[in-house]
């Protein structure tokens, strides 16, 4: 099917839709890119399936029929190469999909395919929401609120009348027991220089001080910065404490497989 359906194909399409239909085309479109992976973590449970490979058969039917649909669009690029199946397959919003959620849009955007690099990094981003929503589903801590971008970004003035946008790669708030701990995310995969992320940690400092952010929520989120290995960890830290302009309290250095485990670390 091409992006352009009218209102009545839209509206027959719209009521076809389950629950779960919507929740993936809406998830994608928030993340903009999710593997077939990723995808069948959150939707696709043990909780309502009897197995694991009953689950994935589930995910497979209805993300080709999502797909097929135009709702959503598979990309050329994999991950893990044309051996890994159909779980390697990555997906983003289709032009029908575009279409459901932006009804009032006069053009939909066209889309390119990705370079490795932003698919890289925004699939990153994409697993940390998927860590962070399954083990809320433990238990383990409550996903209070999520925002991705641009609408983690924030507006403000930075001096001489001009103003300042500062891109965080994420923006979550969990509840940790009695605690809620607000966080700044950003996402290393190892393409930036640290003299680059501390620019970036100066432009959180600015942020701070510009008090924007507690004039409106009354506290300041810290920022986690999840690096891509230990050593790009151990660099960054260190380029934070010898920098006299930041205060290395704002900010919390950890690897991405250590990433769920800083964020609830309340007593860091």
């Amino acid at each position: 099917m091409s992006g352009r359906v009218g209102k009545r194909d839209l509206d027959i399409i719209r009521d076809e839709l389950s629950g779960r239909d919507r929740a993936i085309v809406r998830q994608v479109a928030d993340l903009r890119l999710m593997t077939a992976t990723q995808i069948e973590r959150i939707h696709f449970g043990s909780e309502i399936h009897a197995s694991a490979s009953a689950a994935a058969r589930a995910s497979r039917r209805v993300l080709e029929r999502l797909t097929r649909a135009s709702l959503l669009v598979r990309l050329e690029r994999r991950i893990g190469g044309i051996r890994a199946g159909s779980a390697s397959f990555i997906y983003a919003l289709g032009p029908v999909g575009h279409r459901l959620l932006n009804e009032t849009a006069s053009a939909r955007p066209r889309l390119r395919e990705p370079s490795a690099t932003f698919a890289d990094h925004t699939l990153a981003i994409a697993q940390l929401v998927v860590d962070l929503t399954l083990a809320a589903r433990r238990g383990d801590h409550d996903l209070i609120g999520l925002q991705t971008e641009p609408w983690c970004w924030r507006r403000y003035a930075a001096g001489l009348g001009t103003e300042a946008i500062l891109r965080p790669d994420l923006f979550v708030s969990l509840g940790i027991g009695d605690f809620e701990a607000r966080w700044f995310c950003e996402i290393d995969r190892g393409t930036e220089h640290i003299p680059t992320l501390i620019k970036k940690c100066k432009a959180y400092d600015a942020y701070y001080r510009s008090g924007v952010e507690q004039s409106t929520h009354g506290v300041f989120p810290r920022v986690a910065w999840l690096m891509s290995s230990t050593k790009r960890s151990v660099q960054l830290q260190s380029a934070i404490d010898r920098d006299r302009q930041l205060a290395s309290a704002m900010f919390t250095v950890a690897t991405d497989n250590e990433a769920v485990t800083a964020l609830t670390d309340v007593a860091a």
